[in-house]
């Protein structure tokens, strides 16, 4: 199973990404500007990201029920959910759901699995904890925004009836839960984070997909509300200065950017951001010094080989674009659109084997289950061109017309 995602966006550059709502500190409220943008079309709600439909409670309450009768509350919850014969859950991270929505369309990115284990376990009354992983930056476009992977797990606690008699010092009271391979999980540090952090994560995400399917008003309450959950999340920030600068607020979009910076001051995300927004009102000397300083932590920016490579492909320059894509794959292999351009450029280049092989590694490291279906469908035809191929060469040879080798 994927990575979970919480999502930060550059070109725009928004935070998308994996319980007591109260912000450690309210925000400043000149940071928003409400009447800029129309009330939402939803309801913006923090809590519905744990609340614990019917439908779940009468799954706990029955389906689960053998499962924590044999192995106990927090075992029993992890099999019931997790192992193949139950819910059958699979990965899609097109968007992020409620731990209702997730439990009912059986899917979700590790965002919303976490939100689903989490509303099951504080109905059950087991201690929860969730975490936030160090991960290595996962960069990946859409629409021209691109995008920051980060990832969150969740640890479960004893039930309060099962607590040892003694104290137990370490981690022995928690089992966590994670939805990435087991040696990446095992081997990537993390430090615990509070509800009210994983909540604003979450609707950092919500305002995120929206703004990439251009409902920019939604997303500026998601934003919003993100950052009133909690106003440590800087990633928040940085998607609402994103709405300013796509509403021609630059000084909206400049000052809530160098709000971040000022906490973080190499964040490349918003510094990256502060470029355009100083561009787009002709500070171009300022928007340099900047970029000089940018191009110091961040030498080759995310997708410029692969930019590189799509130019060489649209002027017939398939080696050259191969080339590229390869260096693309070999920093950042789990995007998938990397693995289908490589595979587009072996294609042109007559090496049908490679291309074959870079569809099924683009269809494995789809996150969406319309972008599997799309590069599926693309790796089925290309069996059927091989296949076919293969039959003519058959029909050729039957017929005597395949060329004799040389010097037979």
């Amino acid at each position: 199973m994927k990575n979970m995602r919480a999502f930060f966006a550059l070109f725009a550059l928004a935070a998308l990404a994996g319980c007591a709502v109260e912000p450690i500190a309210p925000p400043r409220q000149d940071v928003f500007n409400d009447a800029a943008f129309k009330p939402p079309t939803m309801r913006i709600d923090a809590q519905e990201a744990l609340k614990l439909s019917p439908a779940m409670k009468r799954f706990a309450d029955n389906e689960m029920a053998a499962e924590i009768r044999a192995k106990g509350v927090r075992d029993g919850l992890i099999d019931a959910l997790y192992s193949k014969g139950q819910l059958q859950l699979d990965y899609d991270a097109a968007e992020t759901r409620t731990a209702s929505q997730a439990f009912d369309d059986r899917r979700g990115n590790c965002m919303s699995l976490v939100m689903m284990t989490a509303a099951f376990a504080n109905y059950l009354k087991l201690p929860v904890r969730f975490n936030s992983v160090y991960v290595e930056e996962n960069w990946t476009r859409t629409n021209n925004i691109f995008f920051v992977a980060g990832h969150v797990n969740i640890s479960l606690g004893r039930p309060a009836t099962m607590a040892p008699r003694v104290t137990v010092y370490g981690e022995a009271e928690f089992l966590t839960v994670d939805f990435m391979p087991p040696g990446d999980a095992k081997r990537n540090r993390s430090r615990p984070i509070d509800d009210a952090t994983i909540l604003s994560m979450f609707m950092n995400n919500r305002a995120a997909e929206a703004l990439m399917v251009g409902q920019v008003d939604d997303a500026y309450w998601w934003a919003r509300s993100a950052i009133m959950t909690d106003s440590r999340w800087l990633a928040a920030y940085n998607t609402l200065a994103v709405l300013y600068r796509r509403k021609g607020l630059y000084g909206n979009a400049e000052s809530t950017l160098r709000l971040v910076l000022d906490r973080e001051p190499e964040n490349l995300q918003a510094m990256s951001n502060l470029i355009l927004v100083l561009a787009d009102v002709g500070r171009r000397e300022e928007a340099q010094r900047y970029a000089n300083r940018l191009a110091q932590i961040q030498p080759a920016p995310p997708y410029k080989f692969f930019d590189e490579g799509v130019a060489a492909m649209k002027a017939g320059e398939f080696a050259t674009a191969r080339q590229l894509f390869r260096k693309e794959v070999a920093r950042a292999a789990y995007v998938a659109e990397f693995h289908f351009w490589l595979g587009l450029a072996s294609y042109g280049l007559g090496d049908v084997t490679t291309a074959r092989g870079e569809l099924a590694k683009a269809m494995e490291n789809s996150a969406t289950t319309q972008d599997r279906q799309l590069y599926g469908a693309k790796l089925a035809w290309l069996n059927t061109q091989r296949e076919d191929r293969e039959r003519q060469l058959q029909q050729d040879r039957s017929r005597g017309g395949v060329a004799p080798r040389a010097g037979s």
